[in-house]
């Protein structure tokens, strides 16, 4: 079936946590299958996963990112009947999860409980009544159910600071045709970019850092601390593509090169760079503008981290949700990167 290797890398990824500054089981996951290709890969001290793809001339170096860590909410309170209160971690919001089971990732064990939000059939003197009506629902407003008690969370290291996100237990994928339907796309499926580079890229003109980024969610942490440290001719950052009426970004297999976000805007010579490779691989690429976003190349070229930043990014329903993508779009951008890297 077309696009079936890729579905099952997402997938793989997708069931591995990693929940921004806890991030240790996709670390695992990639040093392993980077190890597999026999590619040079590490962990810095920011818990960047960094793959070296050694290039002719080793005097120049571009990297590109896609970063690992997803959205979540973490541990506020322990309760004493045993009830969890949680905040948002990165861009998450309780409605679009919905009851059911979430993952707490303790520090000697994760455990799982109910994202709950009180009953329905209530009158208008319970808090709840309010979430039907008239006002949205907030974290303040959920909690997570362990059936727990207060001490048997302590043994298993739930407390505040905990990250929670959603369970295993519904996290696997779902093909719909030649799309997939997911939580954490945004960040999965551009790992599995970098892992598809990883196994093709061979020899190119300059030295290509494949960097799976961590805490980007939370501020790009990961790959500020990166580029403050290794000098790029430029950085790519991989990452979705809002689907909404306000954006000229169609549904599909068509890649999307974005010129501005919320953080700046990104460099027009580096983006023609990028369009020329998608012209001579025969990839038709769209353009767009978006706000109320940002990724590692705007957020490291807008504090002066590097001098050239671009973003290439699949067009996504639902993002930050129960996401779907065109499988068809992130294998293009497997072979546009591709066809750059070779042009260096």
């Amino acid at each position: 079936m077309a696009f079936e290797k890729l579905f099952q890398t997402i997938e793989e990824l997708v069931m591995c946590h990693s929940p921004s500054g806890d991030e240790g089981e996709i670390d695992r996951f990639l040093l392993d299958r980077f190890s597999g290709l026999g590619v040079e890969a590490w962990i810095d001290e920011a818990d960047n996963v960094i793959a070296k793809i050694p290039g002719n001339d080793p005097d120049r170096s571009i990297a590109i990112t896609g970063h690992k860590d997803e959205i979540g909410a973490i541990v506020n309170h322990v309760e004493v009947d045993g009830r969890v209160k949680i905040r948002k971690l990165g861009g998450s919001f309780p409605w679009v999860y919905g009851e059911g089971v979430v993952d707490l990732l303790g520090d000697r064990e994760t455990i799982s409980g109910i994202l709950s939000f009180g009953s329905r059939h209530v009158s208008h003197e319970s808090p709840q009544k309010l979430f039907q009506e008239k006002a949205p629902l907030t974290w303040e407003d959920a909690w997570v159910e362990t059936q727990r008690s207060i001490e048997d969370l302590d043994a298993v290291g739930v407390r505040p600071g905990t990250r929670v996100v959603v369970g295993k237990h519904r996290k696997h994928p779902f093909r719909l045709n030649n799309t997939i339907a997911s939580y954490t796309l945004d960040n999965k499926a551009s790992v599995a970019i970098l892992l598809a580079l990883a196994e093709s890229l061979e020899h190119p003109p300059v030295t290509v850092y494949l960097v799976a980024s961590a805490k980007e969610e939370v501020g790009a942490i990961g790959a500020l601390y990166f580029t403050n440290r290794i000098r790029l001719e430029a950085l790519v950052a991989l990452e979705i593509c809002p689907l909404a009426r306000e954006y000229p970004i169609r549904d599909g297999d068509v890649p999307v090169l974005l010129s501005q976000d919320g953080y700046g805007i990104y460099d027009e010579g580096l983006t023609a760079q990028l369009r020329a490779a998608a012209q001579q691989a025969s990839i038709p690429v769209q353009h767009a503008i978006v706000r109320g976003f940002g990724s590692d190349g705007s957020i490291a070229m807008k504090l002066g981290h590097v001098a050239r930043a671009a973003c290439l990014g699949f067009p996504t329903q639902n993002t930050h949700g129960f996401e779907i993508a065109h499988l068809g779009a992130i294998d293009r951008c497997i072979h546009l990167l591709a066809s750059y890297c070779q042009s260096l």
